[in-house]
């Protein structure tokens, strides 16, 4: 029981360590596809540094709830982190947060900056945040989904026996799974505000969703968001490892295979961050009424994976 608390610790404080490395990496990757100058893949540590050092300005009719916002979505994006699998299956918590927690705690987030950013009044915020609430309130049904169909196979709703069962026992292949994964991706560039559903590095105000509600924020708050950004990003990078990719993930008790379970996480990362750069470089972002549609694709896909499921029973 010891080691596997310290394993979930450690994988917790790897993936809060990680997150920055992972969207420059990303950025990087993005810059050179584009033909572009790459900024260096530390950038986002620099920029983190940079803003914890400087004081912050906050508005005179900003609540208690904009400054504890930022630390409320940091922890949040830090236990979503937690339960799920990066190195090693020894989640002993597990089974107190499954993964209908684990939406739970991304939609409990997500409350908190849509709040954050109607507190202070102003257009851009308000703006902002009706149109997350948008988005989540079609991505959160279809990620269930998705849940569900590796749920039902697994027998279980927690990540550790979903792994176990996928990666773990005798390889099967199951035609549901790859509905499943096409929905979740739909769903991830949506929950992590990516292209074509939101671009990350827009400021046009009619068309940002994620950045209109954070313009209020700055100094500490704001890199506490970007943080939690980035550790959003790597939560989901390490959850369709999980789910579609499991296999490198160490056992149940198996100390030994971590060093290997790290270069397999490692490497997986490295080719979904270009993977993710490509395809936002070769893509557009879609119409803000369009998102819907993309987002119903997503939960119609999800729903057949499980219905697939049902009927051939694999």
């Amino acid at each position: 029981m010891s080691t596997g608390i310290l394993l979930q610790l450690a994988q917790t404080l790897l993936a809060i360590l990680l997150a920055p490395l992972l969207m420059g990496w990303v950025n990087q990757c993005r810059a050179w596809l584009q033909g572009r100058g790459a900024p260096p893949i530390t950038q986002p540590y620099r920029t983190l540094k940079k803003l914890f050092n400087k004081d912050a300005v906050i508005a005179h009719n900003a609540s208690p709830l904009f400054r504890f916002a930022p630390y409320m979505i940091f922890a949040c994006m830090a236990l979503a982190a937690g339960i799920v699998p990066t190195i090693a299956n020894d989640l002993p918590f597990s089974p107190a947060a499954d993964v209908i927690a684990l939406v739970g705690i991304f939609a409990l987030a997500r409350v908190f900056i849509a709040l954050a950013a109607m507190d202070i009044g102003t257009a851009f915020g308000s703006l902002g945040a009706r149109r997350e609430m948008l988005v989540s309130f079609l991505a959160e049904p279809a990620l269930l989904m998705v849940f569900f169909t590796v749920s039902f196979i697994a027998q279980s709703t927690e990540l550790p026996v979903i792994v176990e069962t996928l990666a773990h026992r005798e390889f099967a292949i199951y035609p549901s799974i790859m509905f499943a994964a096409v929905a979740f991706w739909m769903i991830s560039v949506a929950e992590n505000a990516r292209i074509p559903v939101d671009n990350p590095s827009t400021h046009l105000e009619l068309t940002m969703i994620h950045e209109a509600m954070i313009l209020e924020y700055s100094a500490r708050h704001l890199a506490l968001i970007e943080w939690a950004v980035a550790l959003k990003l790597f939560t989901y990078s390490a959850l369709g490892i999980a789910l579609f990719l499991p296999w490198g993930i160490a056992a149940q008790g198996d100390v030994s295979a971590l060093p290997l379970a790290l270069l397999a996480i490692a490497g997986k990362l490295l080719v979904g961050g270009a993977v993710l750069a490509f395809i936002e470089t070769i893509s557009a972002k879609v119409r803000l009424f369009r998102a819907p549609e993309f987002l119903g694709t997503a939960f119609l896909l999800a729903v057949l994976g499980m219905l697939i499921h049902f009927m051939l029973e694999v």
